[in-house]
């Protein structure tokens, strides 16, 4: 087993910081432990040196100190720090720190002076690169990469780079063999690692998401994606108090963080929550019986075209109207309502019953309106139009939801008997269609 690595001895025992000094910090982060707590600790001493350091020195501590809050996930006080110092080195990591805020404009200024100052042309291109790529300017990513090809034999950068412009061309398959290639050439790249977690965790593979997620965590800076995506995928397979923990980090990282607030609310509430699943089984049987036609019985012809012209068409569309309402409806009289009393007995349930219990009446089944070609087209949209979490799009694809058409027919409380559908996703989804004048079906 390898030692583990005295950060303190690295960053504030030695003078100097170079690149090879970054590498080991690197190496004892992944190391685990309490290394991270670590490097907070070598941070509040490097700022203590500070205070009281002579010009030449404080310059030596400023990029320290840049380097340190970057992989503690500062940004604000690296970028603070990094713009004291005038080494390539430190305009390099200038630049990482101005990309990780979308300072885009002022990233390329501190990678123009990184290489007029030394630092290796090839890796301040492709960071180059990954800057045009955020900015939608695929081509131009593209037209450094191929210039840079002799790179593929060694680089990890530049497989992750290349795997986002690949995506852009719509190839997937590539992409993901390039992300592949970018974590054997480099265990620890962060973003190749995030991207391979997303894939599998939008396919539902949900352990080999959560075994990419939780291996970018050793390598910092962690950025809040990876917290919000695996707290999600804890909270979906049931281990609450890891999903708590991520929230908790995003919501120190923020705490006006709204999404954080709700999910780690969520994660907390369901480290107590009881499940029975015999309850569970119970449930699944009432749904079923619930969902059985009406045409499963025999009725008399009279109760049959009645039931039809009511749109009744299962025992659940039965227990969500009145006795009342049954008998308004013409040629339905007291003997079509002792027939369905006799069915409905039979099968434990009641006329009305989903009402007394506090469920808004609603058809399940209702005459459709002919639609324009407007609202056709409008219906006929995909779901992915709404851009919705990772969470909300895994309860879409549970729910063989692809079509707005197909999510505007079902109702909040059909959504939210989805597993993991909770108000959280209920409320985004209301969000994202009140944006464009669209509801659900009963809002």
């Amino acid at each position: 087993m390898d030692s583990v690595i005295d950060l303190k001895a690295l960053l504030v025992e030695r003078e100097d910081c170079d690149a090879g000094t970054v590498q080991k910090l690197r190496e004892g982060l992944a190391q685990g432990g309490g290394q991270f707590r670590t490097l907070r600790e070598v941070n509040d001493l490097l700022r203590k040196k500070l205070e009281t350091a002579p010009p030449a020195l404080a310059k030596k501590l400023h990029l320290k100190l840049g380097i340190t809050n970057y992989f503690l996930g500062y940004m604000v006080y690296a970028v603070d720090h990094l713009k004291q110092v005038e080494v390539p080195l430190g305009f390099f990591y200038l630049g990482r720190a101005l990309v990780n805020r979308q300072q885009y404009e002022e990233a390329l200024k501190a990678f123009d002076k990184a290489e007029k100052a030394g630092y290796a042309a090839p890796q301040v291109q492709l960071q180059r690169a990954g800057i045009f790529r955020a900015r939608g300017e695929a081509a131009q990513a593209k037209a450094i990469l191929t210039k840079l090809e002799e790179q593929s034999g060694f680089s990890s950068e530049f497989h992750f780079q290349m795997a986002g412009v690949l995506l852009t061309e719509g190839d997937k398959f590539k992409a993901l063999k390039s992300l592949e290639r970018s974590v054997e050439l480099d265990p620890g790249h962060t973003g190749a690692l995030f991207q391979l977690g997303y894939f599998n965790d939008l396919a539902g593979n949900d352990e080999e998401a959560i075994g990419y997620y939780e291996r970018c965590l050793k390598y910092p800076p962690v950025h809040k994606g990876v917290l919000n995506n695996l707290g999600v995928l804890y909270e979906d397979n049931e281990k609450f108090d890891r999903a708590a923990e991520c929230f908790q980090k995003l919501l120190k990282a923020d705490p006006n963080d709204e999404r954080a607030k709700l999910f780690c609310k969520d994660a907390q509430a369901s480290v107590t929550m009881y499940y029975s699943p015999e309850d569970e089984q119970m449930t699944n049987a009432f749904k079923q019986v619930l969902e059985v036609p009406v045409t499963d019985f025999e009725l008399s012809v009279r109760s049959r075209n009645c039931l039809k012209k009511m749109g009744i068409r299962t025992l659940g569309d039965l227990t969500r109207i009145t006795e009342a309402s049954l008998l308004a409806s013409k040629n339905f009289g007291e003997t079509s309502l002792d027939e369905i009393k006799i069915i409905m007995t039979a099968k434990n349930l009641r006329i009305g019953q989903s009402l007394e219990q506090g469920t808004q009446y609603e058809m399940r089944y209702r005459p459709q309106q002919p639609a324009s070609p407007e609202e056709q087209a409008a219906m006929n949209k995909p779901v992915s139009d709404l851009n919705l979490s990772v969470r909300a799009r895994k309860c879409m694809n549970r729910l063989n939801i692809a079509s707005m058409g197909e999510l505007l027919s079902r109702t909040a409380d059909e959504l939210l008997e989805a597993k993991n559908f909770g108000m959280t996703s209920l409320n985004e989804v209301r969000e994202k269609l009140t944006a464009i004048g669209l509801k659900l079906r009963g809002d």
